[in-house]
């Protein structure tokens, strides 16, 4: 899960707290599919004393992906992000927030070895193109997806928060309420 981190002060309970979340997809932004997830997402927000401004689809292209987040990081106190973290060429949220805060992903081989034990638990073998999902930046680390192979990211860096999450709700939604807000819940006390 995310690790735990001390208490910072710049997430004191404040009015002036903001946030946006990012749906993350072209499927989405085509209307092939609907968000669900952000409307979940900005229910729980208040409760944490969080002000929700910004809400905003974005396609899976990393220009327009890097430019959101850095957008959304001079704006914003934390982004959240649902979607973008599966396997494929057009999952790119890791890159756009890598690339936003000049960051270089790399391979962390202990994430490497569980996703490959969870394809063993499943019968498989792993799919070469899965390693993506071991990437980590240096201002990041993995919240732990128990419902699937994308792990999440909580990357912090100049008082700003970024976590990244999956968009199959079931994984969404589990990884939120046993790692994201309580860990928030902490932060924001």
């Amino acid at each position: 899960g995310a690790a735990t981190r001390s208490r910072r002060p710049y997430l004191s309970r404040r009015p002036d707290l903001k946030a946006e979340i990012f749906s993350i997809g072209t499927e989405l932004l085509m209307g092939e599919l609907t968000d669900t997830n952000a409307a979940w997402i900005a229910t729980r927000l208040p409760a944490l004393g969080i002000q929700l401004r910004w809400v905003s689809i974005v396609g899976d292209n990393l220009d327009m992906l890097s430019e959101a987040f850095s957008r959304g990081l001079e704006r914003s106190d934390i982004i959240f992000t649902t979607g973008g973290l599966g396997p494929t060429q057009d999952d790119l949220t890791r890159e756009g927030v890598a690339a936003a805060l000049g960051e270089t992903p790399t391979v962390q081989e202990e994430a490497v070895r569980h996703l490959e034990q969870q394809f063993r638990d499943r019968g498989t073998d792993m799919p070469s193109r899965n390693v993506k999902q071991a990437q980590l930046i240096p201002s990041a680390q993995f919240i732990t997806n128990r419902n699937g192979t994308a792990p999440g990211w909580w990357a912090e860096r100049g008082g700003k928060i970024v976590i990244c999450l999956p968009g199959p709700p079931a994984e969404n939604h589990s990884m939120w309420e046993e790692q994201v807000e309580p860990q928030l819940a902490e932060l924001i006390e």
